[in-house]
This record gives C-alpha cells, structure tokens and sequence, in this order.
C-alpha cells in the first residue's frame, strides 16, 4: 500500500533510477513489512530552477545529487520501524547507485486505512 514518489534533478540515467527504486522497494519489503507485489512508485525529475533545497540545513551538507522520497502509506508502524525503514533505505541507495547519506531525504506520509481505493472504485482496507 505506500506509494512512493522520488524527486531527483534530471541527468540522471535509467539505470540510476531504477537502482534508486528497487533499493526502496527492497527497504520497504525488509524493513517496513510490505507484501511482495505491492508496488506503485513514481519518480519525477526536475530542472535545477523548479529544485531547490537546503544545502546545510540541520548540519548536513547536501548537493545536486540529492534525491527526495515521500512514502504515502498507512498510519499502522510504530517509531522503530519507520527509524529501521530510513536506515535499510540509506544504506541499500549508498551501495546502489552509490547515493551519500547526506543526499537522501525521506519524509513519510501516514494516511487512514481508508484513503486508498487500487481500483474499482472499492476502498480495499477500508
């Protein structure tokens, strides 16, 4: 049930962003308990004029690689898994593509069981 929207600056090759997408799908499945096949994920790429970003902000120094990820899914984790969720994805982006940790933003969006409909106009979970 997440959806996950990643925001990268473009130049990027597709097998850089498909490296960034199987290694949060493969967090997510590890660390965050997602089913196998629950998949739905999107990337965006931007012109440096439409992304802009903190380069020190809260000490930490990002440049132009940065990559934002935004993880909708349900209000249902506790503390410790979301801390477990960050941690797999730094760590599986840092050795494909080879992401710095400084240069992975993560925000997570919890929803109601309810928000989601996967089709047929029918709330699944809810």
């Amino acid at each position: 049930m997440p959806l996950t929207r990643v925001a990268l600056l473009k130049g990027k090759s597709r097998a850089y962003r498909k490296a960034i997408l199987d290694g949060v799908y493969k967090a997510m499945r590890e660390a965050f308990d997602v089913p196998e096949g629950d998949l739905f994920m999107l990337i965006d790429e931007y012109k440096p004029s439409n992304f802009l970003y903190g380069e020190t902000y809260l000490g930490i120094e990002r440049d132009d690689d940065l990559v934002i990820i935004q993880i909708t899914a349900n209000n249902t984790r506790t503390t410790e898994k979301k801390k477990a969720l960050y941690a797999k994805i730094v760590e599986l982006l840092g050795e494909d593509p080879g992401i710095k940790p400084e240069n992975i933003f993560i925000n997570l969006v919890e929803v109601q069981k309810e928000n989601w409909s996967f089709g047929n106009g029918i709330a699944q979970y809810g």
